[in-house]
């Protein structure tokens, strides 16, 4: 593993929907009680010299519609020095559920290359990107799991698209998680498909350390 390339002075910012808010806006503020929260304080333990600037700007339910119309405000105005984004199970379930033309792949795409646009022009943020996932092994027949997980992986490749396309880091979160439920059954990582126990938030923030040691 190489060396952590957030420095001094520098700040990071994570954005997205309630994977990353979890209480930030609440009793739990500014940070949450999920990955973001792990990630700062992992980095604080193995770098106490380091005065990073921390921010959490996820919000529960958004979708990457939603980072488009406060970008300006949430990210943009910040001056990020890294900006982390993890978005798009919403986007996947409104499709999926309403048939909503708007958070389709190709519409996701669309819009998550404006936001990535934007950050470009007006600012010199490096850029990581954390895929969207889903915790369930119910590969078979058609319940609402087994399509969730055939449709993913169309975000998936818009994720991994963008971040070839706009050379920012990529944490490959559902082949991570897939990997750990070879082990373990999906319910010791969340109650449900989506929203983490501590553990799986603790995977999510261990591989967004290590991504940066190994860029």
């Amino acid at each position: 593993m190489g060396s952590f390339p957030v420095k001094a002075g520098q700040t990071f910012l994570c954005i997205g929907d309630s994977i990353t808010d979890c209480g930030r806006r609440a009793q739990l503020a500014p940070f949450g009680d999920g990955y973001m929260s792990l990630f700062r304080e992992l980095a604080i333990v193995r770098h106490p010299e380091r005065n990073i600037r921390w921010i959490n700007r996820g919000i529960s339910g958004n979708r990457v519609s939603d980072l488009r119309n406060r970008w300006e405000d949430d990210v943009i105005r910040e001056k990020p020095d890294w900006l982390s984004i993890k978005i798009g199970i919403n986007d996947l379930h409104s499709h999926l559920g309403n048939g909503e033309k708007k958070d389709a792949p190709d519409a996701f795409r669309q819009n998550y290359t404006e936001i990535l646009e934007r950050t470009k022009d007006a600012t010199k943020a490096r850029i990581v990107l954390i895929e969207p996932f889903y915790l369930s092994k119910d590969v078979e027949g058609e319940s609402q799991r087994t399509r969730v997980l055939r449709l993913l992986p169309e975000y998936l490749k818009v994720v991994r698209g963008m971040a070839a396309k706009y050379k920012a880091l990529h944490v490959p979160t559902q082949q991570i998680f897939e990997v750990q439920m070879k082990h373990r059954a999906p319910n010791d990582f969340a109650p449900e498909p989506v929203h983490p126990y501590r553990l799986g938030h603790l995977v999510i923030a261990h591989a967004l350390y290590e991504t940066l040691c190994e860029s």
